[in-house]
């Protein structure tokens, strides 16, 4: 009687211990998570064994090896997704699984200004973690990709459309420039570009330049019928903002006359007509200022120090005006053309 009572012990004792492990397994398994909602990101390219300690070490798993294991069963060790997650109170493993490997990443909210270019937009994307500034330049100068949208440039400057847009974290950058450069597009799409002598392309590039020459978007037909008067005239155009693009990777802020001597393909002081392309990414109405620009005969404007310019058809009165705005430092003192109501 004992000897069978010794074997039954030694059968059911073994089955006690796995039976108890299981249990455990299962109840830390289905544990869930009792913190407040957090917001997760897997990294571009991050493996397992990293997104494992990360969960562990902010207490969103109480197990990694449970995890890893219910990870490899599931046949998703290698199907995270880059990207930021939500994870909230009352989820468990599978829950926490499912959501990194199927879920669909947070959307980050991201606005690039009109007249921007892509080196700035580049910055503004990589502050808001969608993807690195040299990424997206590289990108940007993607012969390939520049090829695919049917534009003959050095880049895709001038055709990222500023708008407001919603990436995951670390969007792939050819996504990120794809959507930007399909948007200006569709954008475009509807506009008549036969009442002009410019190509597509040059009325870009003219348009980038009335984006940057104004803060005032009233005077913007007038400004790009200044540039036409002188193209058609074969006068330089003499664009600071030009000059600044053509040396923009190397330019402290500080417009020197150095800077308009040295040639570049962007220096309208030292080149006659257009630059080589676009110098930022102008807005619809900057387009359309060129396609459907002011008649007048104005070959010179001045700024008023507060966003608007005076517009003066001789070299002459050019003069006065700028003795009149840019000399007298109690007409500069405190304007900005931040305080310009649009």
């Amino acid at each position: 009687m004992k000897k069978k009572i010794l074997i039954l012990l030694g059968v059911i004792t073994p089955l006690a211990i796995v039976a108890f492990i299981c249990l455990k397994t299962i109840f830390t398994f289905y544990t869930p998570y009792q913190g407040d909602e957090v917001e997760f990101t897997i990294r571009s390219g991050e493996g397992f064994s990293s997104i494992n300690y990360r969960l562990t070490k902010n207490e969103l798993i109480t197990s990694p090896r449970i995890f890893h294991y219910y990870t490899k069963y599931k046949n998703s060790l290698n199907r995270f997704k880059a990207g930021t997650y939500s994870l909230k109170a009352g989820m468990h493993m599978g829950d926490m699984l499912e959501a990194l490997t199927n879920g669909t990443p947070l959307l980050t909210r991201v606005t690039i200004p009109e007249g921007k270019n892509m080196f700035e937009v580049g910055k503004i994307l990589e502050a808001k973690g969608i993807s690195t500034y040299k990424a997206f330049i590289k990108e940007c100068r993607n012969q390939k990709t520049i090829k695919e949208f049917g534009i003959e440039a050095p880049s895709l400057e001038g055709y990222l459309f500023p708008d407001t847009y919603k990436f995951a974290t670390n969007t792939p950058v050819k996504n990120v420039v794809r959507a930007m450069t399909r948007l200006f597009k569709r954008k475009i799409e509807k506009l008549d570009f036969s009442n002009t002598n410019l190509s597509k392309h040059e009325v870009i590039i003219l348009a980038s330049i009335v984006e940057k020459e104004t803060g005032a978007k009233f005077e913007r037909p007038t400004i790009a019928g200044v540039y036409l008067n002188r193209l058609k005239k074969r006068m330089r155009l003499q664009a600071d903002p030009t000059t600044i693009y053509g040396i923009w990777e190397n330019f402290n802020g500080n417009l020197r006359k150095k800077h308009l001597l040295q040639k570049t393909d962007y220096n309208t002081y030292k080149m006659s007509g257009l630059p080589l392309g676009p110098i930022a990414n102008p807005s619809l109405a900057a387009i359309k200022a060129v396609l459907k620009p002011k008649e007048h005969k104005f070959i010179y404007f001045v700024s008023k120090n507060d966003g608007t310019h005076v517009f003066t058809p001789t070299y002459k009165e050019h003069l006065k005006a700028v003795e009149y705005w840019q000399k007298n430092a109690h007409r500069r003192k405190g304007k900005s053309w931040r305080d310009l109501k649009q």
